[in-house]
């Protein structure tokens, strides 16, 4: 557990611990989850030291990074559910996890050891998370007809998985990757009370 962990940080330490993750997010995304910890340092413009005291262990940095791709992910599904166009959110939203993805397949192998092991426990609260999330922009948009009403998170998940793992995960999503996930949102509007009387 890292040490920051349930503290209230001071302004600056805060500070470097965000100039940290997003160093770390970008590196993990391009060079995958091995990549030197002293490079990330730099990038934040902090001494190894810092970066140790705010992540013990490796580990610790990729679970703070997956746990921040999460959150954010959590944060815009409370965005989008309060739209007019619940439709267009939970499109917007599908759109957005492919961003995640990226990011997840950098450090999918140390994720899958770490799943694996003693800090398994650590990621069902991360699972739980995400299935509210794509719960949260996908409910509204059935409730609105616009949506069939046979998908459920779960199965959006998976979907939204496979396309990303065709993509290149050291690139940013291309417009190959997007047209596959608007593809996955046509096939969920097939069969909506709304899109079906608008034929």
């Amino acid at each position: 557990m890292s040490p920051d962990e349930g503290k209230p940080l001071r302004a600056d330490a805060a500070r470097n611990r965000q100039l940290l993750l997003e160093a770390a997010t970008t590196a993990f995304a391009e060079s995958g989850a091995e990549t030197s910890l002293d490079d990330i340092a730099k990038a934040a413009g902090v001494g190894i030291g810092t970066l140790y005291r705010h992540f013990p262990t490796r580990e610790d940095l990729v679970l703070a990074v997956y746990g921040a791709q999460i959150d954010a992910l959590d944060a815009r599904s409370r965005e989008l559910a309060t739209s007019d166009d619940p439709g267009e959110a939970l499109r917007e939203w599908m759109r957005g996890f492919v961003d995640f993805y990226a990011v997840k397949q950098g450090m999918v192998t140390l994720l899958r050891t770490m799943m694996n092991g003693s800090r398994a426990g650590q990621f069902e609260q991360t699972r739980a998370t995400m299935r509210g999330a794509a719960e949260r922009v996908l409910s509204p948009a059935i409730e609105a007809g616009v949506i069939r009403k046979d998908v459920a998170a779960p199965e959006l998940i998976r979907a939204l998985g496979g396309i990303c793992l065709t993509s290149d995960p050291k690139n940013t999503p291309t417009a190959s990757t997007l047209a596959l996930v608007d593809l996955v949102y046509d096939g969920l509007r097939f069969g909506a009370p709304l899109a079906t009387a608008a034929r």
